[in-house]
C-alpha cells in the first residue's frame, strides 16, 4: 500500500512539473509572437511614413518646376515688353513688327471695326502709331505659361500727341497679349484690347 501511493505521489509531481512547462512555453511564445508583432507595426508605420514622403516629393518637385516655368517666361517676355517701349521711342516701327509679333500675329480691339492680320497690316499701322504716339509703356497684370504657349493680361499706357489724343482710346487701356515659343524663341501671336485699366490682382 505505500509502495502504490508513492507511486502516485511521483506520477502527480511529474505531471504538474510538466504542466508547468508548458505554460512556460506557451508564455515565452506569446512573448516572442507580442515582439514580432510589435516590430511588424513599427516597420508598417515606418514604410506608410515613406510612402506619404515619396509621394509628397514629386509634387513639391512639380511646384518648384511650375513656378520656374512661369518666372522663365515673365523674364522673356518683360524683355520684348522693353524692346517694344525703346523701338516705339525710337519711331522704330520695324522691330516692332519683326522683333515683337510673329509673322502671322493678329490684333483687334475695342472700338476698332478692323482686324489686323499679318506683317503687311502690322507695319502700316505701327508707321503710323509710332508717330503719333511718341512713348508707351507696359504694366503685365496678370501671366500664364504652359509649354511653348502663354499669355500675359497688362495695362497698356500710352502717350499720344495733344492733336492725336482724339484717334486713340483713353489710357491706359487693358490688352492680352498671346505668346508662343517658335524655334527656341517667344514671340507674340498678337493682342485684344478693351478700354479701361486692370486692377492689382493676386
Amino acid at each position: 500500500m505505500p509502495r502504490i501511493v508513492e507511486v502516485v505521489v511521483v506520477s502527480c509531481l511529474i505531471a504538474w512539473s510538466l504542466a508547468a512547462a508548458d505554460r512556460a512555453v506557451a508564455a515565452r511564445a506569446t512573448s516572442a509572437g507580442a515582439a514580432v508583432t510589435g516590430a511588424t507595426t513599427a516597420g508598417e508605420g515606418i514604410a506608410a511614413e515613406a510612402a506619404t514622403m515619396a509621394d509628397a516629393a514629386p509634387a513639391t518637385a512639380g511646384a518648384d518646376s511650375r513656378q520656374s516655368e512661369i518666372e522663365g517666361f515673365k523674364r522673356a517676355i518683360r524683355k520684348l515688353y522693353d524692346l517694344k517701349e525703346k523701338a516705339w521711342a525710337a519711331g522704330d516701327a520695324e522691330s516692332i513688327v519683326t522683333k515683337f509679333y510673329s509673322p502671322d500675329a493678329i490684333s483687334v480691339g475695342e472700338g476698332d471695326p478692323n482686324t489686323m492680320v499679318g506683317r503687311d497690316q502690322f507695319r502700316a499701322a505701327y508707321r503710323q502709331y509710332v508717330k503719333d504716339v511718341p512713348s508707351i509703356r507696359i504694366e503685365s497684370v496678370r501671366t500664364y505659361v504652359n509649354g511653348n504657349a502663354g499669355w500675359d493680361w497688362a495695362n497698356f499706357y500710352s502717350y499720344p500727341k495733344p492733336d492725336k489724343k482724339s484717334l486713340y482710346p483713353p489710357s491706359p487701356i487693358r490688352i492680352l497679349f498671346t505668346w508662343a515659343k517658335e524655334n527656341g524663341r517667344w514671340v507674340c501671336k498678337g493682342d485684344i484690347f478693351v478700354n479701361g485699366k486692370f486692377p492689382k490682382l493676386p
